[in-house]
């Protein structure tokens, strides 16, 4: 069997917003820590079990991309670690922050006499959606990420950034991209937490990064791995109210001990690093299921009981496509409103990572705003 794809995309970005147009025309989106740079880790590897692969993908823009992959894995090995303890910071906000500026917005303010504005300015652009970062552009990622991060916290609200540039994003596929090697990235990870600013942040570092690292030969595998744990360390060494999330790919992918080996290798089961993983994103995965997902990768992957995951809820309100499609599929709505407050265990957020709306290519052009498909998703 073959699980949906885990598609992300996002184009273009300006001042820190993500910009493109949509199927109707017209339509925009979107201090250095000092930190030194640790060795590669020498993590043991593991040993992926067999299994068949499908990868679809979506073509990229210079500066944001759709990450594509659809795989299906049995149980890979699992080491228990000696659980750490750490409070859980209770954060000070409890609202998300809803950038100003994004696609859906702009065309919502652009199309005042469209039949379809109603529904999509109720139920998807007047609610909080994180914002990607998604080009290799030093010289200015530090400002970009502090206009948001600092326009959350004059709100009193917790903004939700995308760092998503590490270097053979999507494996080569069509969301190729990203820093031009693992040195460059640290360096851009580097400026990406100097722009985090002291308010609380939730970070849903690089989608796909673990989840597909088995395209990836065992080096580069725990080259990728080690510059992930590093910039964890980073982000939470720059902002200590920081939340930073890993790749847990999907219920529909690896098995939960398979992907929290890899976790494990790429600094998710330390509290230095992380605070926990994210699944889902740019998915349809049934909200109950990827609990249950979540959960049990948190359990194989051991570490603190602080530990919690997110999950991205923006398209998953009829789960997934029973046939696997991934790319803009029939019949998907939206899933639960974003909020900070699931009343789970373990389950820190609901998140609109992927902008509901925003194309995987099938629909309109790869990660613009299509109206028509935003409409599909609202009503």
């Amino acid at each position: 069997m073959v699980a949906a794809a885990s598609v992300v995309v996002a184009v273009g970005t300006a001042t820190g917003m993500l910009t493109a147009l949509g199927d109707d025309g017209g339509g925009t989106d979107e201090a250095r820590p000092q930190v030194t740079r640790s060795p590669r880790l020498q993590s043991p590897p593991v040993v992926p079990s067999p299994s068949p692969s499908a990868k679809p993908s979506a073509s990229a823009s210079p500066s944001a991309s759709a990450s594509a992959s659809a795989k299906k894995a049995s149980p890979g090995p699992s080491r228990k670690t000696a659980p750490e303890t750490r409070p859980r910071t209770t954060p000070a906000a409890t609202r998300l922050y809803r950038h100003p500026e994004s696609q859906v917005l702009s065309w919502v303010q652009a199309h005042p006499g469209d039949p379809r504005r109603d529904v999509i300015r109720s139920r998807i652009a007047d609610h909080p959606a994180a914002v990607w970062f998604a080009d290799h552009t030093p010289s200015t990622i530090t400002s970009r990420v502090r206009a948001v991060t600092s326009g959350g916290a004059a709100e009193g609200r917790v903004p939700v950034v995308v760092p998503y540039a590490i270097p053979d994003r999507d494996c080569g596929g069509h969301s190729e991209g990203g820093a031009p090697d693992l040195d460059a990235y640290d360096d851009w990870i580097d400026l990406f937490a100097a722009g985090l600013g002291s308010g609380e942040v939730v970070v849903v570092l690089e989608p796909d990064s673990v989840s597909q690292a088995e395209c990836l030969p065992e080096r580069e595998r725990a080259d990728r791995f080690a510059s992930l744990a590093r910039a964890g360390r980073v982000l939470k060494e720059a902002n200590p109210r920081a939340r930073v999330y890993y790749d847990a790919g999907h219920s529909g992918w690896h098995a939960p001990a398979k992907q929290a080996g890899w976790l494990r290798q790429a600094g998710a089961a330390s509290p230095a690093s992380s605070d926990g993983v994210f699944s889902n994103v740019s998915n349809f995965h049934a909200t109950a299921d990827e609990v249950a997902y979540d959960r049990a990768v948190l359990d194989a992957l051991g570490g603190p009981s602080s530990l919690g995951a997110v999950i991205d809820t923006s398209r998953n309100g009829n789960g997934a496509p029973p046939d696997g499609q991934w790319c803009d599929p029939a019949g998907r709505k939206i899933g639960r409103t974003p909020t900070l407050s699931t009343g789970l265990g373990r389950i820190d957020a609901y998140l609109w990572v992927k902008l509901p709306g925003e194309s995987d290519g099938c629909k309109g052009e790869p990660g613009t705003f299509t109206p028509s498909y935003a409409y599909d998703l609202a009503r």
